[in-house]
């Protein structure tokens, strides 16, 4: 029986293959290492009651303190209803704080308090543990294809929004820091 001749209902006993030209291979070893990449924090977020979306919220503010509503919104590419749960029970369980902007008063800014950072902390650990192990097992002229590589995976039109430029030690600074050092 060919492809043509299988039928709505029908089960397909075959496996997919790269035939198509779906690299299946790396499809397979995304799902596997995000699941891997993310178990370590949901089990640490379970013990808060917390979900992948409060991991989300505290990383960001975290890497981007003062960091609006808005620009979250934008970051997370969520909407405000989405956000205002997750938000509540961030700032109810005092792991972030909601500031008035200085300049708008309608505009909030986020900020971690120290739970907040201590939080986003022992969430990145074992994640940064496994990235570490991961490079290990590369070459170290092999980092910036991996980073360019994963750039690439981002919409060409998001990229200008992640990180603005990467420093010596491959972590970034936002244009804040830029402008202030």
């Amino acid at each position: 029986m060919t492809k043509a001749e299988v039928r709505a209902g029908d089960p397909i006993k075959s496996a997919l293959t790269g035939e198509d030209g779906i690299d299946f291979s790396i499809i397979e070893l995304f799902f596997f290492a995000y699941r891997d990449f993310t178990s370590d924090p949901d089990q640490i977020l379970g013990e808060y009651g917390f979900g992948r979306a409060h991991h989300r919220v505290v990383h960001f503010v975290n890497r981007r303190p003062g960091l609006t509503v808005a620009e979250l919104l934008e970051v997370l590419k969520i909407t405000k209803q989405s956000l205002a749960r997750v938000l509540k029970q961030l700032i109810d369980t005092g792991h972030i704080i909601q500031v008035q902007g200085p300049r708008d008063r309608r505009q909030r800014e986020l900020y971690p308090t120290a739970k907040g950072r201590a939080l986003a902390l022992a969430l990145a650990a074992p994640q940064s543990r496994r990235i570490a192990a991961a490079l290990a097992e590369a070459a170290p002229q092999d980092r910036g294809a991996i980073e360019r590589f994963l750039m690439g995976m981002v919409n060409p039109e998001q990229r200008a929004q992640i990180a603005g430029e990467t420093v010596a030690d491959g972590d970034y600074r936002d244009d804040r820091e830029r402008e202030a050092g």
